[in-house]
């Protein structure tokens, strides 16, 4: 008997009892490589006694001040840290407490530029098909996901959405990927045009899509143009790193390798490493002297906006990719994985894809791969690799409704960023036995 209201009510869970690097342990004593950090979420690992000692520290000082009375060294510290670790301008941090809350802050950021411009029109926002967001009413808005939308539908807005870049699914014959990356981005020109510009608060994109399609990168040029199209119309650019930013792809934000910048951006799983909950918002000088020297104020707030402990946790567990010189290790042990994936899956008949980049791997499966036809989704194929996989001491992120929302399937790797060559090794082959088990199921 539990009280506890989990989120999949009729799975029995083993109970997670110690964690240490790249590994979790259960009250049986069974071990599991962590290969998907949760939710890619534990992004140094387990136990790192450095972060626990800086939370113990702030926990001497002082564990809460709320923000409409006082502001932290925790909280300015880990700031400064964000700022400094981007070369590009994204100057000031708004602090929240989950990726959900960082989405819903961003496009009420996004609408107040708007409005101290003024520009009360803008009210909508340009997201993508199958892409994540949150899974609160607002982010669920704005989130291209059908299955996660279709229960609290009536309380949602119609928020209007493009095609992703997604080459392996949505890529003509024939066509080139800067074609079709010219193609995709084009998609918002003429979203825009048939909303009227002076109706579009922003355009929001995964820059490198998550949990809903499995590690998706965009084709080189596609954010270039997208930011062009942005710049065109007055529209802000919101990139959502919630999943790939703090160092998972090797750079500190996965849109510095797309050569863009954009003029809002979200932060949460890597951010703290699952210390704590924290989440945050990045926006250019432009955005917040915009709000600041019209209004005075973003007129948003929660309670445990920039914690202290959180913000401390934080602070350390980026001080630790830093001084551990992690993401040169997330793209020395990306390109492993991805070398180990492809000569095990390359050729695989149920593996249609491997993708991802950095420490944020994918492959899909397909029942026939010459043609990509996907599993029938009653096969639930993706979590049979799961339920395969724990029983091998692996942990694995699957995803289904990879193509559309209803059929495709996908898994999802993404190990802590101080992952050993031995481990990623490890990692692929007892994943190679989960797929080949449960696609013979």
């Amino acid at each position: 008997m539990t009280h506890v209201f989990h989120r999949s009510p009729k799975s029995v869970l083993p109970v997670a009892v110690q964690g240490s690097g790249a590994y979790v342990t259960d009250d049986s004593g069974k071990r599991y490589i962590d290969a998907c950090g949760g939710a890619a979420v534990s992004c140094i690992g387990h136990g790192d006694m450095r972060v626990q000692e800086a939370i113990q520290r702030q926990m001497a000082e002082i564990s809460y001040a709320h923000t409409s009375f006082f502001t932290s060294h925790a909280a300015e510290a880990l700031a400064d840290h964000l700022c400094d670790a981007t070369p590009l301008p994204l100057d000031k941090v708004y602090f929240v407490g989950s990726g959900s809350e960082a989405i819903e802050a961003a496009i009420k950021m996004a609408r107040q530029y708007h409005l101290e411009r003024g520009e009360p029109s803008r009210k909508l926002v340009i997201s993508r098909h199958q892409s994540y967001h949150g899974n609160t009413l607002g982010a669920l808005s704005v989130g291209g996901n059908p299955p996660r939308r279709k229960p609290y539908g009536p309380f949602l807005l119609d928020e209007p959405k493009i095609e992703p870049c997604f080459a392996y699914r949505y890529a003509r014959d024939g066509e080139s990927a800067e074609d079709y990356a010219l193609r995709a981005a084009n998609l918002l020109e003429e979203k825009v045009l048939e909303l009227g510009p002076q109706n579009v608060v922003a355009f929001l994109a995964e820059t490198v899509v998550g949990a809903t399609a499995g590690a998706v990168t965009a084709e080189a040029g596609y954010f270039r143009r997208i930011r062009e199209i942005c710049d065109r119309y007055g529209i802000l650019l919101i990139l959502d790193e919630v999943m790939c930013g703090a160092g998972r792809t090797g750079s500190f934000l996965a849109c510095e390798q797309e050569g863009v910048a954009p003029d809002i951006l979200t932060l949460a799983k890597g951010l703290g490493g699952g210390y704590q909950p924290i989440a945050a918002v990045m926006c250019t000088d432009n955005v917040y002297r915009t709000i600041v020297e019209g209004s005075g104020s973003f007129v948003h707030g929660h309670t445990y906006s920039a914690h202290p402990l959180a913000c401390a946790a934080a602070l350390a567990v980026q001080q630790v990719i830093r001084d551990d010189d992690l993401l040169a290790n997330v793209v020395a042990r990306g390109a492993q994985l991805r070398d180990r994936l492809e000569a095990r899956f390359g050729n695989h008949p149920h593996v249609g894809d491997v993708r991802g980049r950095g420490l944020l791997q994918a492959i899909e499966l397909v029942e026939h791969r010459d043609d990509k036809t996907p599993f029938a989704s009653q096969r639930r194929i993706g979590a049979q690799i799961k339920r395969e996989a724990m029983t091998l001491g692996l942990m694995v992120y699957p995803g289904a409704g990879t193509i559309d929302g209803v059929s495709g399937d996908h898994v999802l790797l993404a190990p802590p960023y101080g992952v050993d060559s031995e481990t990623v090794d490890l990692i692929v082959e007892r994943l190679g036995y989960a797929v080949d088990a449960a696609v013979a199921g």
